[in-house]
């Protein structure tokens, strides 16, 4: 959480103001009350100067960003307008778009200079620096769009067959989340094309032991219910390497094949994650 003016940093009084400035900017110009502020400042820890440090921590967020925000005081609470400032969160919705749409229309390079240039916005961990109230608020969610933004990106690379770029970066982040489905299914797409494919069994097999230690998901229970139907085809017998019971493919599936009964996979719960998509938003930075 910071603030700029002219390339130069503002220098900001400590984690519960930068926690009031994060909070007004993360509402859209919607006007958060003081008790929201409140909670996010002490929890349930409320001293009894609160009301005085409150109006404080915001008198001076008005001093030092000058004119270039506005903060209104309105309905109990404050409203943050931008005026002509710049966030990072409305920038970086708007390159996430851009590059979205071009990733649907196949204009992969092009999609991935947007999604490139929206996820260079940003720096360090998210919200490291406000109080914790605000982290457990916030921080997970905006993790989750970042992760979504950084697939749209990976899918765009490989479509570009940046593959033996992307193994690594890939291995890393799903050591970090072993239980994100997407992103091993990426690292065994990589995998694959970089003719990979004991790599990408192994991989697989990993995800597989993990779900079921992890969540119990009975790997031999159940039907193909919502299994994609790329795991339920046959590809063709060149396209994929085949063990005993499975094949994966060139698309990062799971094949039938010739053992469309057997594949392990048409009879396992761990599918990917929906391809819906929530509301966009970045890390919480204005520049002016």
């Amino acid at each position: 959480m910071s603030a700029w003016r002219d390339g130069v940093e503002i220098p900001l009084d400590g984690a519960k103001q930068r926690t009031v400035l994060a909070a007004l900017l993360l509402a859209r110009e919607r006007i958060v009350s003081d008790a929201q502020l409140c909670q996010l400042l002490w929890d349930e820890h409320l001293p009894a100067t609160f009301a005085a440090q409150l109006y404080n921590y915001v008198s001076r967020l008005r001093r030092y960003l000058g004119d270039e925000v506005e903060i209104v005081r309105k309905c109990s609470g404050y409203v943050l307008r931008l005026k002509d400032s710049r966030l990072d969160i409305n920038e970086f919705t708007r390159l996430a778009g851009l590059g979205r749409e071009a990733l649907r229309g196949g204009r992969y390079e092009e999609a991935g200079q947007w999604l490139h240039e929206a996820l260079g916005l940003w720096r360090d961990a998210t919200l490291s620096n406000v109080t914790d109230h605000l982290v457990e608020a916030e921080a997970h969610r905006m993790a989750e769009v970042r992760t979504t933004v950084l697939e749209d990106r990976i899918r765009a690379d490989l479509a570009l067959g940046r593959q033996a770029e992307l193994v690594l970066e890939l291995t890393d982040l799903v050591a970090a989340q072993p239980l994100h489905e997407q992103l091993r299914s990426l690292l065994m797409i990589a995998l694959v094309r970089c003719d990979r494919q004991a790599d990408a069994l192994a991989v697989y097999h990993e995800g597989r032991r993990i779900l079921a230690d992890e969540l119990g998901v009975d790997p031999g229970g159940g039907a193909d219910r919502g299994v994609p139907g790329g795991a339920r085809r046959a590809h063709g017998g060149s396209s994929g390497v085949r063990t005993g019971r499975c094949a994966i493919s060139r698309s990062g599936w799971p094949t039938s094949g010739s053992a469309s009964t057997s594949c392990e996979w048409a009879r396992w719960t761990y599918v990917p994650q929906s391809a819906a998509r929530r509301p966009c938003c970045g890390p919480a930075s204005c520049v002016s």
